[in-house]
């Protein structure tokens, strides 16, 4: 695999990390565990410990079930603008030492994809608690989770495409930001509407 390609699973790993921090960590433990697709040296192949893979599901299904209450998901959000870079970071720099990439340049990658994701969802949910009374808040969870999981799958089997996909997914997330900061401003009577 040569270094754009490693690149390619960094990003679509950090990626997958701002949509659903837990995904892309089982992923990769997982594959890391059970396949010969991508092969961790240390300190990294602990993520295919048995005890890690347990904690990180663990950790998940409650991240999983809480995103689908409104009101807590928004809470969820705003710790995973903690948590998200930080799982970013750390697939990031996994990635770098299996596929043999500057750690450095992998790590800030990784960290500000997982960063620019997470804050553009946690930016996002109000606007679908807001229009949707909160019912559709389930909806915009599972596709995020589905999102994440795509992506994590992907940027191992297939990193240019996870490449495409996590730009595509941090372009929606630019979109998104941008509607959601314009309706905040119409709201607050600041806006090109309101005049």
């Amino acid at each position: 695999m040569d270094a754009v390609t490693g690149y390619f699973t960094a990003l679509g790993l950090s990626t997958a990390a701002g949509l659903n921090a837990y995904i892309p960590l089982l992923v990769v433990g997982l594959f890391s565990r059970y396949t010969d697709l991508i092969e961790l040296p240390a300190p990294w192949d602990h993520l295919g410990d048995p005890l890690v893979l347990g904690i990180v599901a663990a950790v998940g299904v409650a991240d999983f079930v809480g995103d689908k209450i409104p009101i807590v998901d928004h809470v969820l959000h705003l710790l995973g603008i903690a948590v998200a870079p930080v799982a970013g970071g750390i697939l990031a720099l996994a990635a770098a030492n299996a596929l043999d990439v500057d750690p450095g340049f992998s790590a800030v990658l990784g960290v500000v994809a997982a960063l620019a994701t997470q804050v553009g969802r946690t930016a996002a949910r109000p606007a679908a608690t807001a229009t949707t009374g909160g019912a559709g808040n389930p909806l915009v969870s599972l596709g995020e989770d589905g999102a994440s999981g795509t992506l994590s799958v992907t940027s191992i089997v297939w990193p240019v495409v996870a490449a495409i996909l996590a730009v595509v997914v941090l372009v929606l997330v630019v979109v998104f930001w941008r509607r959601w900061r314009a309706f905040g401003l119409r709201l607050q009577g600041r806006g090109p509407a309101a005049g």
